[in-house]
């Protein structure tokens, strides 16, 4: 590993005040898989089948069988400084990067009141239902959550964000207000796969809000962010229509209804950024006492002639075998239909591994 994950550990512990109550938590992820079939994408010169199972860091199947492109390991770290004060960490270490340990969140808070809490740091970008959960493969249904529906270039943002929580009659409300800017200098997805060379992603002026309802049965969650894009190839600025900086605005919708054994789960997403990025992702699942099968369809869809155009159906069990681990299974069959921005053609996989909380 370029970083040692338990020097980084060590770091966080021994830098915390002697009157902090220090919790440690983890999570991991064991997963393999291969490549069945698929087109590849020739006119890109990528002749052998791919599978991209995880578009922003990257994970990639091919013919020959892998445990290295999903597989994860994390740990976060909560210090507790009494009277509303708190610091969390996390780190992860990842298979599709070498396992290199980097740390994902970084933040304080502080609790105002019962309802509000100020924190400020590094966080994941809640644009998604599963967004703060992301890389905890435990917390969800499927091997990973769908790519065509979890596709965007940034995932963390630093800045500030106020937290809510409360109760209308019989409905629990959470809300969650923020702003911050991102500067990967080396954003993977970008230059590893769309352009094959150092491509830098900026995304500045970020404001958002998050409101989320539920009750016993139902889940209602909207979202809203607006960004200004700046991006760099090989160090020279990219242009749009003459401009070296863009807008973008997120629409997000998920609607998630559970009846027992019988699960549905659902999410629509709008990206405006000079054209529309249309997402849409739907589940259902069917729990069986510790097993639970379940189908899903993604789609990713750009409203541009030859834009990009794809879709993913999946079928997959999870087997709750343990009180803290879960075994899944999970065939893919995507679907590119796009040519000139083509992602990693047509392709079906099977992949298979072991999540768990600690």
């Amino acid at each position: 590993m370029k970083t040692k994950l338990a020097l980084a550990i060590a770091s966080c512990m021994l830098a915390a005040p002697s009157f902090a109550e220090v919790n440690l938590s983890g999570f991991a992820s064991i997963n393999g898989g291969k490549v069945l079939s698929g087109s590849g994408v020739p006119q890109f010169g990528i002749e052998d089948p791919i599978f991209l199972a995880d578009y922003p860091i990257v994970s990639t199947y091919d013919e020959e069988f892998s445990l290295e492109p999903e597989s994860l390991f994390g740990l976060q770290i909560t210090a507790d400084l009494a009277d509303g004060l708190s610091a969390t960490a996390q780190i992860v270490a990842r298979g599709a990067n070498d396992f290199d340990a980097k740390f994902e969140w970084a933040y304080i808070s502080y609790e105002l009141n019962e309802s509000w809490t100020i924190q400020a740091g590094k966080k994941r970008l809640p644009l998604f239902y599963y967004s703060d959960f992301y890389d905890v493969g435990y917390a969800y249904v499927w091997m990973r959550a769908p790519a065509d529906n979890y596709t965007w270039q940034i995932f963390n943002y630093n800045g500030i964000n106020a937290l809510y929580t409360g109760e209308v009659g019989d409905w629990s409300l959470s809300g969650n207000i923020y702003t911050g800017r991102e500067d990967d200098e080396s954003n993977k997805l970008l230059s590893e796969f769309f352009f094959g060379e150092p491509t830098r992603e900026i995304w500045k002026d970020i404001v958002g809000g998050v409101l989320q309802a539920s009750n016993d049965w139902l889940e209602i969650r909207g979202t809203y962010m607006t960004y200004t894009n700046q991006r760099y190839r090989s160090g020279e600025p990219v242009l749009w229509d003459g401009k070296d900086e863009r807008e973008g605005d997120f629409y997000g919708l998920a609607v998630n209804a559970d009846f027992g054994n019988l699960f549905i789960l659902s999410e629509l997403n709008r990206l405006d950024l000079g054209g529309k990025l249309d997402t849409r992702m739907l589940t259902v699942g069917y729990r069986i006492d510790s097993v639970t099968p379940f189908i899903s369809y993604a789609e990713f869809e750009e409203d541009s002639a030859g834009g990009e155009e794809h879709n993913t159906t999946s079928v997959g069990i999870r087997w709750d075998f343990h009180p803290a681990a879960a075994f899944k299974v999970q065939y893919d069959n995507v679907n590119d239909e796009s040519f000139d921005l083509a992602v990693a053609g047509d392709s079906e996989a099977i992949t298979f591994g072991i999540d768990l909380v600690f």
